[in-house]
């Protein structure tokens, strides 16, 4: 590789990463927050919050990465071209592939990461994620250890404590089970602690008392006890034991061989069709990408020519295909026609960029567009500018 090439590319590399983990911490982020709820109520420890939130990081490379290759490729490029860099390389008589040598190894690259990641290290944290999150509904109790507030853990089914001590041990606990439709229930006591015996959970309660009210005569009776234990299995319904596995969480093999006794499988099969065509297809886009960002910015253009940012069209024309491949997946999922669409999208798009290039083509927004939208910003900043000099100005009337 000529020096050229690897300045290009260390440029890329060090863009891209950039982008990819700023992205990738946003969208974890937003993971980790819209299942704030289980993280708050199911009573992990901090190792477990951690080691849960990390099953939600490997799911948000294979979106990320695509958009961070267009982002860094077009911005290098652009950047390059700003400095009158592509012109001197041009200028030495070096060949367009001293550009696109660089750009397509990397992008190559990248597809080959994004397909391991979809389809081996993705499956194996969303089965992580689902088991964690089964195993914290089997846990009753972790389920209500938000303190004062009742839980409904079932359908007429609400537990309440009062407070749970750092040493396990729980304060007022209220259990309200109103399932048998002949006799309503009430459990208090002053102080439980869960036990386990085997597979078997227990809660133990001391110092209360049971409420035993038949429904049909509405005789209420009372019994006192010491200690009173409670079997937590007849609290949890058998579906919360188990995980629900999706297609999305099976790996490349399973979908290539769905077991047919699957429950998944048998009630949706064209879902897992539809999955296994979606992760032989997803590793292409860097690939896309990468090419329509070289069609966009791979020549040096003069100033005049640079006012169309490149950054925008093969971004824009980058949203507008992975946009089209998402919907055609969507669609697939209740009509098999549009299965071949998921392949035939990447692959026409590729060819465009391909073609673009081997024709010496630039693409880019329309230059009426560019004037318009430079036109709307100009205004808008002038508007601005002009609404900031009056504030100030009448800021210091008002101070003499």
């Amino acid at each position: 590789m000529r020096l050229i090439e690897i300045y290009i590319l260390r440029r890329i590399v060090v863009m891209f990463f950039a982008v990819l983990l700023s992205a990738v911490g946003i969208t974890w982020i937003i993971q980790v927050l819209g299942r704030i709820d289980f993280l708050t109520t199911s009573g992990q420890n901090y190792f477990d919050i951690l080691k849960f939130s990390s099953t939600l990081l490997p799911s948000a490379f294979p979106v990320v990465m695509p958009f961070a290759l267009v982002i860094a490729v077009t911005q290098t490029l652009s950047t390059m071209n700003q400095d009158s860099e592509l012109v001197v390389i041009n200028a030495a008589g070096a060949p367009r592939t001293a550009v696109i040598r660089p750009v397509m190894l990397f992008a190559v690259t990248i597809a080959a990461a994004s397909f391991l990641i979809s389809n081996f290290v993705v499956p194996y944290s969303q089965l992580s994620m689902r088991q964690m999150m089964a195993d914290a509904r089997g846990d009753v109790i972790n389920l209500v250890v938000q303190q004062g507030a009742f839980r409904e853990i079932d359908s007429d089914l609400y537990i309440q404590i009062e407070n749970r001590d750092s040493n396990g041990t729980i304060r007022g606990v209220f259990v309200s089970d109103s399932r048998d439709k002949t006799t309503d229930l009430v459990y208090y006591a002053k102080e439980g602690r869960v036990l386990e015996t085997g597979d078997q959970k227990l809660l133990v309660m001391k110092d209360g008392e049971v409420d035993r009210r038949d429904v049909q005569t509405g005789k209420v009776s009372i019994i006192k006890f010491n200690t009173y234990a409670l079997d937590l299995a007849a609290f949890v319904a058998a579906d919360d034991k188990e995980a629900t596995i999706f297609p999305k969480d099976r790996p490349l093999g399973y979908l290539m061989n769905p077991d047919p006794n699957d429950k998944q499988y048998q009630q949706r099969p064209l879902r897992y069709r539809t999955e296994l065509y979606k992760r032989l297809t997803d590793w292409m886009y860097p690939i896309v990408f990468a090419l329509i960002s070289l069609a966009a910015a791979a020549d040096s253009r003069s100033h005049r020519e640079a006012r169309i940012s490149a950054s925008f069209t093969a971004i824009t024309l980058s949203l507008v295909v992975f946009w089209l491949g998402y919907s055609t997946g969507q669609g697939a999922d209740k009509n098999a026609s549009m299965l071949p669409m998921m392949f035939a999208i990447p692959i026409s798009a590729a060819l465009l960029a391909i073609y673009a290039l081997a024709t010496n083509r630039q693409i880019g927004i329309p230059a009426s567009w560019n004037n318009w939208f430079r036109t709307v910003f100009e205004t808008r900043q002038a508007g601005f500018a002009g609404a900031g000099a009056r504030f100030f100005r009448r800021k210091r009337g008002g101070q003499r």
